[in-house]
């Protein structure tokens, strides 16, 4: 299994550049808070943003709740990513990805960067 940061499945969605990277990956999942992210995106074109569920469910497969849990992992990952500028979401992501001690899926170059026990898989 391969955890999704939203830039990825944005690409994918909007035809960008490494989108279709997540669909040759294999099974795949999204933290909830990535989920939000990318719908949020999507909210700025398309008022009626829950059409867009069905076919982000068929890329992204599971939705993984945001936990107790990962919102520990995601506070102590705090002093490694923000001299890289990480938000709130890229921490959920690394979060539930180190918690299931999956790769994780990304477009943010950043990423590459980072000493974590994370594998970081770039789009492009």
């Amino acid at each position: 299994m391969i955890v999704l940061d939203a830039s990825t499945v944005l690409a994918l969605q909007f035809g960008e550049v490494g989108g279709e990277a997540l669909l040759k990956e294999g099974p795949s999942c999204i933290s909830s808070v990535n989920l939000a992210e990318v719908l949020g995106r999507l909210a700025r074109d398309h008022p009626d943003v829950e059409i867009f569920l069905p076919p982000l469910h068929d890329a992204v497969g599971s939705v993984f709740p945001f936990t107790e849990a990962h919102a520990l992992l995601s506070a102590r990952l705090v002093p490694a990513t923000r001299p890289y500028g990480l938000s709130f979401g890229d921490r959920a992501c690394l979060a539930l990805a180190q918690s299931l001690d999956a790769p994780v899926l990304t477009a943010d170059r950043a990423w590459a960067k980072l000493s974590l026990p994370v594998e970081i898989r770039l789009i492009r």
